[in-house]
């Protein structure tokens, strides 16, 4: 399977505090490549830096030929990439509709690109009108996932997008990234929860300390449930 999005020698700092030291790994085409790790191992700072928020000092990033680390950020998306923060970051005084909207005038898309996002989450049809603010921790989650797939994206990033969720919302976010990966869509889920990760990763990365510790196919996790604990401290 070919790589969507490749990663080699990153190193990324804050001020002049490294966080990233020569990290690695490879996004395939279609598959869902989950960041696992402490509090603080980098796996945030990783996302943020595909998007361009933090810059590389060192290494490569490269999706489809481009080479994201000479892009300014917000040329990032229309190179292909979405990203749905922790906390998600909705206008919380505008109404679903209009934070969809910005999504769609991102990149210039219309309203086929709206229907097919909402055939993807039928609730927020149902809140079209609603401010976002007023929307359950799980319909915002939906809001903010449903906004960055209006660019089209080759490539979703998630950060933890099951944090504060109950287990209906969180099978919910676990069969809309299931259905993604059909429509070809790659995604890098950065996550602390193990049990929402297993049902739907294709390859797990450990990170540790900002680097990239190992990389296994997610059946090995499964039978290896040690490597969990060795690098992300739970069983």
């Amino acid at each position: 399977m070919a790589d969507a999005l490749v990663i080699t020698g990153l190193d990324c700092f804050y001020e002049d505090t490294q966080i990233l030291y020569g990290l690695g790994f490879s996004l395939r085409q279609g598959e869902v490549h989950c960041l696992l790790g402490r509090n603080g191992a980098g796996k945030t700072t990783a996302l943020k830096a595909i998007m361009g928020l933090v810059p590389a000092r060192a290494g490569s990033i490269r999706l489809d030929g481009v080479e994201l680390t000479e892009l300014p950020p917000h040329e990032v998306p229309k190179a292909g990439v979405a990203y749905v923060p922790q906390g998600r970051r909705l206008f919380a005084e505008m109404t679903v509709a209009e934070n969809i909207e910005i999504g769609l005038m991102a990149r210039n898309k219309g309203a086929a690109v709206r229907d097919a996002v909402l055939d993807l989450f039928p609730i927020l049809r149902e809140r079209l009108k609603q401010r976002s603010g007023t929307l359950s921790g799980g319909e915002q989650q939906m809001l903010a996932m449903a906004r960055a797939l209006c660019l089209e994206p080759q490539v979703l990033l998630l950060d933890e997008p099951t944090e504060g969720l109950m287990p209906s919302m969180i099978a919910k976010i676990r069969e809309t990234v299931t259905r993604l990966r059909a429509r070809g869509v790659s995604t890098i889920l950065v996550e602390q929860r193990v049990d929402a990760v297993l049902p739907v990763a294709d390859r797990v990365s450990f990170i540790e300390n900002g680097r990239v510790r190992e990389t296994v196919e997610v059946d090995r996790l499964r039978d290896e449930p040690e490597l969990v604990k060795r690098y992300v401290g739970v069983s």
